[in-house]
């Protein structure tokens, strides 16, 4: 390569001598090669605590993930068999201003790849130029002196420096993995983006549902008004009776009104997530029906590859156990290869003859004697980096198993929990049944009817609100377990510096798989 370079720089062919000084350098970059070794620690990925088994399936009746059918898929969202929802999150892939940043962060990352692997190439410069100059006529010995001279010249450095040390491969290895994590927290965003909205969603369908409900509440308030102001004008009821049908009435109205507020910020947030203006976007009422899913968890070892979080941890322990190598490149000396060649004439017609030409070419090395520390403080702050990525993993592992328990505790209570609601709401309506009939007959006031009235309505309200935490329980266990991600889908270190033709994005840009149904 040195050769081939030193041949087209000097544009014309070399003299003998020249030949036998290139080919001793050729033989001594050879040798430089052979003699290379790569400094510092290989890395090795360290343990992390993993349990042998999710405590919270322990005796819940549930099942741990089975075969691949079972499992996660790209697009998890299709398992609500919502098709407004798929639609949405479609959108956050292409659409999020978020992911697009986290995108572009991943070129910028693949970019750095192959500035570190250009190292590994001689650097090969170019100049050319004309001046014309006269010298002073009071200079000794020197043939043109009192003489106006032209000057062209054109020619070409190369100068590489043979990765002895391993410096340059170690700068590559860390610039890969960076690029690695790079693109698994473009897969972190992606999903919290994903979740965002899938969570968002369905808060807003529960809302949709709560005002059905206070819609149908309202009603029955309506005729219970109706029936109270006819008993009055009978003489069977009182004012205060009318009163009270007439607060129980307003307060719920006042309820609904205020549910508006909050369907609105949820619309807005579902709008600014999938890349649109909120002045422009909307979505129908539709109350909520989806089914709160228990997603396949599997083994807790299984997590470590299912997380973006804990690969993006990962692969920075690489980058920061490369830097170490890097500083302790620094201790050994640098070989430089360098060759100049050119033409260079004062008469423009003979600018491009070979007498014109000009060379040189030679080795240099060059160390550090003292620094007074500098390089082993270096090498102190690389390893002290490592030790600190190696904390940072292994509490992303421990942050990601507390989180798959943390939904699965939830979902577990909050099924148990809906199930006890359920029977309060039939309980709160039989009784307000009871009271309704009682009242029409006589027997009680309208107030006995008011705190029942109230009561049941309060139970119903409940019953969403632990609906719509099942969902979002949901959606929190499927984004803790990684949404059918794994570290398959990192682009390995040779597709991060020769990535497909028209691939200048990681895998979100990729069309997800559908969700096992």
């Amino acid at each position: 390569m040195h050769r081939g370079a030193l041949s087209s720089v000097a544009l014309t062919s070399v003299p003998p001598s020249s030949v036998a000084l290139s080919r001793a350098l050729a033989a001594a970059a050879a040798t430089a090669l052979l003699a290379a070794c790569t400094v510092g620690p290989d890395y090795v990925r360290p343990a992390a605590p993993t349990p042998a088994t999710y405590k919270e399936l322990e005796g819940s009746g549930w099942k741990t993930a089975q075969p691949a059918d079972e499992k996660l898929r790209g697009a998890w969202w299709e398992v609500y068999q919502d098709p407004a929802l798929n639609g949405l999150e479609e959108q956050v892939a292409t659409a999020n201003q978020n992911v697009k940043a986290a995108e572009a962060r991943f070129r910028s990352a693949r970019a750095t790849v192959a500035q570190f692997r250009s190292q590994f190439f001689p650097l090969i410069t170019y100049s050319g130029g004309y001046s014309r100059a006269r010298s002073s006529r009071n200079i000794e010995f020197r043939s043109t002196a009192g003489k106006t001279l032209n000057d062209y010249s054109i020619g070409a450095d190369a100068t590489w420096e043979p990765d002895l040390w391993g410096r340059i491969s170690r700068s590559v290895e860390g610039a890969k993995a960076n690029a690695q994590a790079s693109a698994a927290d473009e897969q972190s965003v992606l999903l919290s983006m994903q979740a965002e909205l899938a969570t968002d969603y369905f808060e807003l369908r529960g809302i949709d549902r709560e005002q059905q409900l206070l819609d149908d509440t309202i009603r029955a308030y309506k005729d219970a008004v109706e029936l109270t102001q006819n008993r009055l004008n009978g003489g069977i009821a009182t004012d205060a009776d009318v009163a009270q049908a007439q607060t129980q009435l307003r307060t719920t109205e006042a309820q609904q009104i205020d549910l508006g507020v909050q369907r609105a910020q949820l619309e807005h947030a579902i709008a600014i997530l999938t890349g649109q203006p909120p002045a422009g976007f909307s979505l129908p009422v539709i109350p909520l029906n989806a089914v709160a899913v228990v997603a396949p968890a599997g083994v807790p070892s299984t997590l470590l590859e299912r997380r973006p979080d804990i690969a993006s941890a990962e692969r920075q322990m690489v980058n920061t156990n490369a830097q170490i190598g890097v500083a302790t490149a620094a201790f050994f000396p640098d070989l430089i290869l360098s060759v100049t060649g050119g033409l260079e004439a004062t008469n423009y017609s003979q600018w491009l003859l070979a007498p014109s030409r000009f060379w040189s070419l030679g080795p240099s090395l060059a160390g550090t004697l003292l620094d007074f520390g500098g390089r082993s403080a270096q090498k102190e702050e690389a390893q002290a980096n490592y030790d600190e990525s190696v904390a940072q993993y292994r509490q992303t592992v421990l942050d990601a198993f507390g989180q798959v328990e943390d939904n699965l505790a939830a979902l577990r209570v909050l099924e148990h929990e809906a199930k006890a609601q359920d029977e309060a709401v039939s309980a709160a309506e039989r009784s307000l049944a009871i009271l309704n009939d009682r009242y029409k007959n006589g027997a009680i006031t309208y107030l006995d009817v008011v705190v029942a009235q109230t009561t049941a309505l309060n139970n119903e309200v409940q019953a969403v609100s632990i609906a719509r935490r099942r969902m979002a329980a949901s959606v929190a266990l499927i984004k803790a377990l990684g949404g059918g991600w794994d570290v398959s889908q990192l682009p390995t270190g040779d597709q991060i510096v020769h990535p497909p033709e028209g691939d200048d994005k990681p895998a979100s840009a990729v069309q997800a798989p559908s969700a096992a149904r």
